[in-house]
């Protein structure tokens, strides 16, 4: 039996359980799969932090929406107190974002999944689309640099925002934001952020951690990510040692 809905907004990280060869694939090389999977791991330990700590001011409940089932165990040790798991159905994309939407929307408010290749990206983003998706009636979105979307909320269930989307292409967000344009949907628009999916981006990041902001001309200072930078910091080391003679 299910409680009461409250006033909350489920905020999920969609993301897959870190294993090597499965995970970050898209960046072997530079780095080699267990480095891709370490990596991820602190991506999602980083992200889940922020949400944590914005879900304390009471009106987020952070979630990992996952896959596959049978790894919760090792999930959960990457995930702070409090945080709920919820996994991902098997299908298309589109299908596994719509059907963990209508699942969290059973008891919250409001809906957000954030992508899980954004360690750093800003409390104040996520805060920003909690009190948009709040206010209802709306879809929103925090575009990525590459095209896609960090981030989509809604407080109510539209099945065809997902649907025959171009996924992993440059063209997501635009094309969503037509899709609800379609269906009579007004579009709220958040602060946008970037996602680390490639050698590029990983430069960006790196560059973001030395202390070069990642988005000209914003004032957003993006998450501490303390686990990210103190893995690259490390894999860093040997590199900046040199080689022993």
């Amino acid at each position: 039996m299910r409680g009461p809905r409250v006033q909350s907004v489920a905020v999920g990280i969609f993301c897959k359980t870190p294993a090597p060869g499965l995970s970050k694939t898209r960046l072997s090389p530079p780095l080699r799969p267990d480095e891709c999977a370490a990596l991820s791991a602190c991506f999602i330990r980083d992200l889940a932090a922020t949400i944590s700590d914005v879900a304390r001011e009471g009106i987020a409940v952070g979630y990992a929406v996952y896959t596959p089932i049978g790894t919760e165990t090792a999930l959960r040790a990457l995930l702070p107190p409090g945080f709920r798991l919820l996994p991902q159905c098997e299908s298309d994309f589109g299908t596994r974002l719509a059907t963990a939407t209508r699942e969290l929307l059973r008891d919250h408010a409001g809906a957000i999944l954030v992508n899980a290749d954004s360690p750093t990206l800003p409390a104040a983003i996520l805060r920003s689309a909690i009190d948009a998706t709040r206010r209802g009636g709306a879809v929103v979105l925090s575009p990525a640099l590459d095209g896609g979307y960090t981030l989509i909320g809604v407080s109510k269930l539209y099945a065809r925002l997902y649907e025959e989307i171009p996924w992993s292409t440059a063209t997501v967000f635009q094309q969503t934001v037509e899709r609800a344009a379609e269906i009579g949907l007004p579009v709220v628009t958040v602060p946008g952020w970037y996602d680390v999916d490639d050698a590029a981006s990983l430069a960006v990041l790196e560059s973001e951690l030395a202390g070069v902001p990642p988005l000209a001309g914003s004032s957003l200072v993006g998450a501490h990510a303390p686990a990210t930078r103190g893995h690259l910091a490390a894999r860093a080391a040997p590199l900046r040692a040199g080689p022993l003679r």
